[in-house]
């Protein structure tokens, strides 16, 4: 498992970020929450993802698809948006054959919403930003009211 680099979207400071955690990742300096932006592969997607403390979008790509880089920095930006409450965890489905199988992946993107484990919504192929802000945050809003 690795440990990324995570620009505070605060105070600019850089910050270690575990790709497993089991608290939410927090700036050492300034205290607020981070973005928690990680990979996981098929070894490693059940402690990554699956015992995730906070709800995951997992992102199903691959670096030949063109709409998959067109919607990875949306992502991106939708868990800075959200730092301290989701974690992006990217499964690129070339390097993780068992995962793809597992979930049934027919296209890419395909994106999915995970908490506790459990899937709670999925979808496949690259939207606008709007509609990925509203789909993420209906499913996290209906599962955590």
């Amino acid at each position: 498992m690795e440990t990324g680099l995570i620009t505070c979207p605060t105070c600019g400071k850089t910050n270690r970020v575990p790709a497993a955690a089991s608290g939410r990742p927090r700036c050492g300096n300034c205290k607020q929450g981070l973005p928690w932006i990680t990979a996981a592969a098929d070894d490693d997607f059940a402690v990554v993802a699956e015992q995730s403390p906070v709800p995951v979008l997992v992102d199903f790509w691959a670096e030949w698809c063109g709409p998959c880089r067109t919607v990875s920095p949306v992502l991106d930006t939708l868990a800075t948006e959200r730092a301290g409450r989701i974690k992006l965890v990217k499964v690129n489905v070339d390097q993780s054959p068992r995962l793809s199988s597992r979930f049934d992946i027919q296209a890419i993107p395909t994106l999915m919403i995970i908490d506790g484990g459990r899937v709670l919504a999925r979808q496949a192929g690259a939207a606008p930003a709007a509609v990925l802000r509203s789909w993420v945050d209906g499913v996290l809003g209906a599962s955590h009211a």
